[in-house]
């Protein structure tokens, strides 16, 4: 069942071809974190569903373990988060560096340095 392009465990399991345990699993780990519902249910947005198709290649396809995805998830939201900050102008002031230096730190602490 779908609430306002949402979808509840089952239907999101059935759509990815993945056991609803297995999603409950990512979840339990912090690889996902679908919201609630009320009665705490898990919904899980397309957005997230996207996430998940990734991870099950990843699993699958690449032979990558949890902890690595894990790892590699985290490095892909630092990235996303310093792509703006590359712009020679955001460079400029202040704020922007040390907004930079922050997230390189992340990076770094996401790939164990």
């Amino acid at each position: 069942m779908a609430v306002d392009d949402q979808f509840f465990i089952s239907v999101a399991a059935e759509m990815l071809g993945m056991h609803p345990q297995t999603l409950r699993k990512y979840d339990r780990m912090g690889i996902i974190q679908p919201s609630r519902t009320v009665g705490s249910m898990r919904l899980y947005t397309r957005e997230e569903l996207e996430r998940l198709r990734l991870i099950k290649h990843l699993v699958d396809e690449l032979g990558i373990n949890l902890a690595g995805i894990k790892r590699l998830l985290a490095v892909a939201e630092v990235m996303q988060r310093i792509r703006p900050l590359m712009d020679e102008n955001a460079l400029t002031t202040g704020p922007a560096r040390r907004q930079l230096l922050t997230e390189i730190r992340r990076l770094n602490e996401a790939i164990g340095l």
